[in-house]
């Protein structure tokens, strides 16, 4: 879509509609963070980003008209596609008042949202290459390459997610819950330990280059600088 991979947050009550477009879309190869509580949805988006927004109207909390205006007060322009039953003709003409770029009536075939996604994905600016750094090492989110003083390394995809999701908490410390939705997407079914192994091998990777992963007992892990003179 838009000659690459993307990231999208799928916001649907309905299990299997969800399940549906998740895996079509992830057939695709693209990362699928799926949500189907309005309140949940409306907090996950204010802290984490994605290049297209899937979103229903009628949500259990808050309604998907409700997230889209939130959404657009705080200046986020994401491309998001409407998911509207064939009988809010009213509600589709306010989506798109409140800033939405396109909707998509149920039932639909498959291959329509497909399309829809792709032309969304496809016309979007491409926003400023986003750049998180600590000490030596860098990691250009947008093309997913981290680099230690500019030069790029080569690493696994699951440990960019999760050095990403360290990077920009700014030394908060993120709970493993946290770190498992951002690595697998919201509603994976991934035990929690499979986060301490990522973790295991980012710390052994990062160590040479003057990074350190602490644990926060009961409350998650975070990325420092690693003092000078420390093992």
């Amino acid at each position: 879509m838009g000659g690459g991979r993307v990231r999208i947050v799928l916001v649907e009550d309905n299990d299997g509609l969800a399940r549906g477009i998740s895996y079509r879309l992830q057939d695709l190869g693209h990362g699928v963070d799926v949500l189907s509580d309005g309140d949940a949805a409306d907090a996950f988006l204010r802290r984490e980003t994605s290049d297209l927004l899937i979103l229903d109207i009628n949500l259990p909390g808050a309604d998907g008209l409700t997230i889209l205006r939130n959404l657009r007060a705080r200046g986020d322009e994401r491309p998001v596609l409407m998911l509207t039953a064939r009988t809010e003709t009213e509600h589709r003409v306010r989506g798109l008042d409140a800033g939405a770029d396109d909707y998509l009536v149920k039932p639909f075939e498959m291959e329509e949202l497909v399309a829809r996604v792709r032309a969304l994905t496809r016309r979007s600016p491409r926003p400023l290459r986003r750049l998180v750094a600590l000490g030596a090492v860098s990691l250009d989110c947008d093309a997913r390459q981290v680099s230690v003083d500019g030069r790029p390394i080569d690493m696994p995809r699951r440990e960019v997610s999760l050095i990403e999701r360290l990077l920009t908490a700014q030394g908060r410390a993120v709970s493993k819950q946290d770190l498992l939705d951002h690595i697998y997407g919201t509603g994976a079914d991934v035990e929690e330990a499979a986060v301490e192994v990522h973790i295991s091998r980012l710390r052994k990777r990062l160590r040479p280059h003057g990074l350190s992963i602490r644990v926060q007992r009961g409350i998650g892990y975070s990325l420092a600088e690693t003092a000078a003179g420390s093992a």
